[in-house]
């Protein structure tokens, strides 16, 4: 992370370490080519972003867009409030994959030699099956239930409606703004909890998570290093997942059930860093209520001496140094 953000214009490329890298917000970005701005860039483009959506989004909603007065009935008809959200992100689905099939079959029109201009008729009704599934995703949950996560509904309207160099530059902001939840998260683990003394030895973990968290957030899948990047990630995410905490032999049982929920606060951590890496996206109602929860937690363990002693201060350097790593 630079932090002197007043220096340098948000855009501006660089050489780092080997590849071109964009500045936005404090973060270098890993930067990619912009493809050509046609029809068949914009098909595969919202294709991908398809099967991203269904793939961070709550189970059930991906209805085929063949049943799209189907999913508009059930959600016109339905009275009880719980109901009608799921029905109406089911409604989503349902325009979402309508226009991505209508996409898809105006490029195979056009790969025929025949002219779509921006005004044809089925342009119009995929832009609108994408607005209007766009203002539907608000009802929309991550699939980890933690909050809703439409700005990955807006993605394919943006692909459809904006230059794909405009485009990439809206890739880049979101990937800033996930990289400084990530190195949010983190810190708090590393201040609230790591320093706890039966916690020291989680540190360096979160630390190293940090780093391949915001590595796998900037890196594409059709990139050649995801095979690096991506094992390096999951790596760094199961040597959290199996920390075990330094326990006292003397602990009695009020201090082995903080230890415990200390232990299972940083596993929540580190899931929340996962979705929010895979996902490409902040999430800042879960960020939020996260580090509430880890400061409230070091709040109750100032009685307990027994955490405070041998206490590991972190120091802002190593913090500091490890937002820098990624770029």
């Amino acid at each position: 992370m630079d932090t002197d953000n007043n220096i340098i214009p948000l855009g501006e490329k660089r050489e780092i370490d080997g590849h071109v890298r964009v500045y936005y917000y404090g973060y270098w970005i890993k930067a990619y080519s912009v493809p050509a701005d046609t029809l068949q860039t914009k098909k595969l483009l919202i294709e991908a972003l398809t099967r991203r959506l269904f793939n961070h989004t709550e189970y059930g909603l991906n209805i085929p867009g063949v049943r799209l007065d189907e999913a508009r009935a059930a959600y016109a008809e339905e009275a009880d409030p719980a109901k009608r959200r799921v029905k109406g992100a089911m409604l989503a689905g349902a325009l979402f994959n309508r226009a991505t099939a209508i996409f898809t079959k105006l490029v195979e029109i056009q790969a025929l030699g025949v002219d779509i201009q921006p005004d044809n008729q089925l342009m119009r009704e995929c832009g609108q099956c994408l607005k209007e599934s766009l203002t539907l995703g608000k009802l929309v949950m991550h699939r980890s239930g933690e909050e809703g996560i439409d700005e990955l509904w807006g993605e394919p309207f943006k692909a459809f409606s904006i230059p794909i160099a405009d485009f990439f530059e809206s890739r880049y902001i979101k990937i800033a703004q996930t990289m400084r939840d990530i190195d949010k998260l983190c810190a708090t683990i590393v201040s609230e909890i790591g320093e706890l003394s039966s916690f020291a030895a989680a540190v360096p973990l979160v630390l190293d998570l940090c780093v391949q968290a915001k590595t796998k957030a900037e890196t594409l899948a059709t990139d050649p290093e995801i095979f690096d990047v991506w094992a390096e990630f999951v790596v760094s995410l199961e040597r959290i997942q199996a920390f075990m905490p330094e326990i006292d032999a003397n602990a009695n049982l009020e201090l082995l059930h903080e230890i415990e929920r200390g232990r299972q606060l940083i596993l929540r951590g580190a899931s929340l860093i996962s979705d929010i890496t895979r996902a490409r996206v902040p999430m800042p109602k879960s960020t939020r209520e996260y580090i509430d929860q880890c400061l409230a937690y070091r709040k109750a363990c100032v009685h307990m001496p027994a955490l405070f002693s041998g206490m590991v201060r972190v120091a802002r350097s190593d913090l500091e140094q490890n937002r820098k790593s990624a770029g």
